[in-house]
């Protein structure tokens, strides 16, 4: 081991003195301001008939070199792929030629040249002018092995991209799902909107929040586990349709789909249910999928996974019959929930109640099955603090949640707008968190107050951004389609 790392410091060394001898000669690259390059390298390749033997500049980080005698070659790597370099002493002179010994594998040059094709076939640029930009001091890893330690690329992600191109792609397609969302959106006439980040009460989810303190205000504020209070406030205001999406923070565990940080979206129409916020998450889903993967097939991880119209619904209820054989349908105390709950394992914790053990069950039992994309209805008003209540069950609220590959990917209400009914509702959860629930959602006044001025009839929803991404990507875990996941630092 010692052998090792005494191996690794004589080899950083080496790059220094490389530096410092660029420096000596008047060569330092790090005083260089810009480089002016016409293409890169895809472009070259894709239009090499028309750009044979013209004159380009490209630029990018060397990643292999091959040397005979006073002819060498160059890969270098851009934004956009590889491309060979032809450098010979006599076209380059001699003096800028005997620097190339001073290069190492990672650094960034610039280079003017003619576009040609060896007589090997590959389409390459036959330089005339070579600029050392960047020196790279640290070693990049061998390319035949890449980085292979997982948890070293999700903390050297810039490492990660330059070694493992396939991971920029899996960022470029980020983007693009990101895009087509929101243009689903704003073709529908829907208007994106921002909302605080920092707040006094930590609403609109139940979930545990990360607490910062304001030192002019002397007060604690709350990062947002979610932005739903603030997007009905404007409904309540005059817009129609709103819609957000950002960063959320929640302080929570975390796994392959749980991430401190995540991105979200909500959004908000006045004037439907969420009957109608069914419809537009399933096209959603399928115009997304179209857009940018040219199929609503998805392949995940060896399954094949159709987002086509129209999804599949189930009752929360009668999932639990169908997975557990518990008929709730025949159960209406909370004794009697409580009883079969603890024949079937769950735990149970103070305040529980039928509602609880429904969903605990469903969660339990149910979850597993669901790989299709599915609508699951019929939440329970305890665990919906901020739904409609179904006129049909008052127990039950007009709330879906959609799952696909098992994972809750959406969440969506026929909005609660009375505020009568709100008041006892966040009551309710206020003795929950009383209970020990450090989830429950806290009162907020200034919302029921906002919803006494008059919350239309109105359907809201809320989807994992980050979770789509992981299925389309096909991607095993969150971590892998953020580019800096929180990590736990690595003591010195």
């Amino acid at each position: 081991m010692q052998n090792n790392e005494q191996s690794l410091n004589e080899m950083l060394q080496i790059r220094r003195d490389k530096l410092s001898k660029l420096i000596e000669k008047g060569k330092n690259p790090f005083l260089i301001e810009k480089f002016d390059y016409t293409h890169h390298s895809t472009e070259i390749k894709d239009r090499f008939e028309e750009l044979e033997n013209q004159r380009v500049a490209v630029a990018g980080r060397i990643m292999s070199r091959r040397g005979h005698g006073k002819a060498s070659f160059i890969d270098i790597q851009d934004s956009e792929g590889r491309i060979q370099i032809f450098v010979k002493q006599d076209a380059i002179g001699e003096e800028e030629y005997d620097d190339l010994s001073l290069l190492d594998l990672g650094d960034i040059i610039g280079v003017e040249g003619v576009v040609f094709k060896t007589r090997m076939g590959e389409i390459s640029v036959k330089a005339d002018k070579l600029v050392i930009l960047s020196k790279s001091l640290q070693i990049l890893p061998e390319k035949f092995h890449g980085l292979k330690d997982q948890d070293l690329r999700y903390r050297q992600r810039y490492v990660d991209l330059i070694v493992n191109p396939e991971v920029k792609e899996t960022f470029i397609l980020r983007s693009k799902i990101i895009k087509a969302v929101k243009e689903y959106l704003d073709d529908r006439g829907f208007l994106e909107v921002d909302t605080p980040i920092l707040s006094t009460i930590a609403g609109g989810a139940n979930a545990r929040p990360f607490v910062t303190h304001h030192n002019t205000l002397d007060l604690d504020m709350y990062l947002r586990i979610a932005n739903e209070l603030y997007l009905k406030r404007l409904i309540v205001g005059g817009f129609e349709k709103v819609y957000e999406m950002g960063r959320m923070f929640r302080n929570e565990g975390m796994d392959t789909r749980h991430n401190p940080e995540f991105t979200s979206i909500e959004l908000y129409q006045a004037y439907v249910d969420y009957e109608e916020m069914m419809r537009l998450t399933e096209n959603l889903f399928a115009y997304v999928a179209e857009k940018t993967l040219g199929t609503t097939i998805l392949n995940y991880q060896g399954k094949e996974i159709n987002v086509a119209p129209p999804w599949r619904r189930v009752d929360m209820a009668e999932a639990v019959k169908e997975y557990t054989g518990v008929d709730f349908s025949l159960i209406n105390t909370d004794e009697e929930a409580i009883a079969v709950a603890k024949k079937r394992g769950i735990e149970i914790k103070p305040g529980m109640t039928r509602g609880h053990i429904i969903a605990e069950m469903f969660e339990e039992y149910c979850e597993k099955h669901l790989v299709q994309p599915t609508f699951v209805t019929g939440h329970p008003v305890e665990i919906s603090p901020l739904a409609k209540r179904n006129p049909d069950d008052p127990r039950i609220t007009q709330r879906f949640e959609a799952f696909i590959n098992t994972w809750e990917v959406a969440n969506a209400f026929s909005e609660l707008n009375d505020p009568i009914d709100q008041r006892e509702r966040f009551e309710e959860q206020v003795k929950q968190k009383e209970f020990g629930d450090d989830e429950a959602h806290p009162m907020d006044t200034d919302f029921i107050n906002a919803i006494e001025v008059g919350l239309p009839p109105t359907g809201g929803l809320g989807i994992g951004i980050d979770r789509m991404i992981i299925l389309y990507t096909n991607t095993p875990s969150i971590r892998d389609v953020l580019l800096f996941p929180t990590m736990k630092p690595i003591e010195d």
